[in-house]
């Protein structure tokens, strides 16, 4: 087995703020801060900051996947304990590389999805929202309770949530900063499915299984033209995806997936 396929931890011990493990192209990247609830802090930003420096060297990356450690939360929100003591130059500055961190993980060339156990609240939420999507254990707990510390959400909240579940949703669970459990957030379209806690895990591998079935290439390609065809009108969205479609015809790919299918095989991308 290579090392590029080998199951193990690339960014360090496995008690790390982020913990990393790899396996045949799927990466899941888990935020270790237990007793903490996994809440965000500068240590865990900057541990982000540097899988994704790996991330997206990783020419064999097939997906990212996002879990919090423990049985309590995925995470629970940024560290109120050090927030409390920022002045407003420091509090813009936290932010900025947060929501920098968040763009990045979002613009990833492969489907990245949050696992939420527990709690995912504030900042937490604003993680699983920067994925392409969420699968929640049925404890999952979500909210934006930032209004209820005097703040606002400043990792992209107020973005994304109104893009996932509506502008009138958003601004209620904004606003009110109530809570809301795993049932109310797949009615919503907040998460894409909620399983028990324990199948988690195998919905991962399941997933694992899944998109390395699927061409990179493609898939890459296919997530450009959803996000930047959601920026346009219509016109010009579907003007893009006629060029990303015809340029699928011109790799090696396209000529390797439609020959599996005529010969009856899987295709090896």
């Amino acid at each position: 087995m290579s090392a590029k396929t080998e199951t193990t931890d690339h960014l360090g011990a496995a008690d790390s703020v982020v913990a990393w493990h790899r396996h045949e192209g799927v990466v899941r990247l888990t935020v270790n801060r237990p007793k903490a609830l996994n809440a965000l802090n500068e240590e865990v930003i900057e541990a982000l900051e540097t899988a994704l420096d790996a991330l997206e060297r990783d020419a064999e990356l097939r997906g990212v996947l996002i879990s919090g450690a423990g049985d309590k939360a995925f995470v629970a929100g940024a560290d109120i304990t050090r927030m409390r003591e920022l002045t407003a130059p420091e509090a813009r500055a936290f932010a900025g590389r947060a929501q920098t961190v968040l763009k990045r993980l979002e613009r990833l060339p492969v489907p990245v999805v949050a696992l939420v156990n527990g709690f995912c609240l504030g900042g937490g939420c604003e993680l699983a929202l920067a994925c392409d999507w969420a699968v929640a254990g049925d404890n999952a707990v979500f909210g934006q309770p930032e209004v209820q510390l005097g703040i606002i959400p400043g990792f992209g909240g107020t973005q994304r949530l109104p893009r996932r579940v509506g502008p009138a949703m958003a601004l209620e669970l904004v606003t009110t900063g109530r809570k809301i459990d795993a049932a109310e957030a797949l009615r919503i379209g907040l998460v894409n499915q909620v399983m028990p806690q324990a199948e988690l895990d195998t919905y991962a591998e399941t997933l694992g299984d899944e998109l390395r079935a699927s061409a990179p290439g493609a898939v890459g390609t296919a997530k450009r033209a959803l996000y930047d065809g959601m920026e346009q009108p219509l016109d010009s969205a579907l003007a893009l995806e006629t060029g990303l479609f015809a340029l699928c015809f011109a790799g090696d790919e396209q000529a390797e997936g439609m020959a599996a299918f005529v010969e009856k095989r899987p295709a090896r991308f």
